[in-house]
């Protein structure tokens, strides 16, 4: 009729997919350009290295690791700074309380010592408060029998791990030290209380949780190293 308008003819199945896909890739291309942009303008955000370390070093004697943690108390800055307090002996957590009196503790550490066995360590952080420092010892038992769930009965390492535990349990003196957090003349107080073998302070720019630590055993073996392993496990 007139006036009346054909219908446009129907783009083949062929010419519709190849179009599609023109679009399914201008739309890629787009997402990678976004893509790009946004990882210039927001760059990963760089967490950050840290090689702070306390105790001594794998191989250092124990008189160079006494002067070096001496040193580390100079300065003249007042700001808190975190630090490692090793004890002359072993010590149990009723003793922490009296022995470490005004100054912030933050981790009590432990391993059971047994002759010629190698231990685990244990961290146990502390809130301010002697209650905190007084349960630490189970805190730390508790620590170490999670760990036990993933060691197969009647191997050394469970052997090991029983013991410790029941030791802790029963408040042994398995403390070798804590880490702090007070100021130079605070800690230069501390290193000179009977019972204190070295305090170690980090430089005053140390962040909290990015150190690491590795007391000095009271029976450590001198260079330091690790503790031998080839003797019996006691039964408890």
């Amino acid at each position: 009729m007139p006036g009346d308008t054909a219908p446009a003819d129907p783009q083949p199945a062929g010419t519709r997919g190849t179009l599609r896909a023109a679009g399914f890739g201008a739309a890629a291309a787009v997402c990678a350009v976004v893509v790009v942009v946004l990882g210039v303008t927001n760059p990963p955000r760089d967490e950050g290295v840290s090689t702070d370390r306390l105790g001594p070093d794998t191989g250092e004697s124990v008189a160079a690791y006494l002067d070096r943690a001496r040193d580390s108390l100079t300065g003249a800055d007042d700001g808190n700074r975190w630090a490692l307090v090793s004890f002359t002996d072993y010590q149990p957590p009723a003793v922490l309380p009296g022995l470490l009196r005004d100054v912030r503790v933050s981790q009590v550490l432990y391993q059971v010592p047994l002759p010629r066995v190698a231990t685990p360590p244990a961290s146990v952080q502390v809130p301010a408060g002697p209650a905190t420092l007084l349960r630490s010892g189970a805190d730390a038992a508790w620590q170490l029998a999670d760990r036990r769930r993933y060691v197969a009965d009647g191997t050394r390492g469970a052997q090991v791990l029983d013991v410790s535990i029941a030791r802790l349990r029963a408040g042994c003196a398995c403390s070798p030290g804590v880490v702090v957090h007070a100021s130079l003349p605070q800690l230069g107080d501390l290193a000179g209380r009977p019972g204190i073998r070295a305090v170690q302070a980090l430089p005053a720019d140390a962040v909290a949780e990015r150190f690491a630590v590795a007391p000095l055993l009271p029976d450590s073996p001198d260079p330091v190293a690790p503790r031998p392993d080839d003797g019996p496990v006691p039964a408890g």
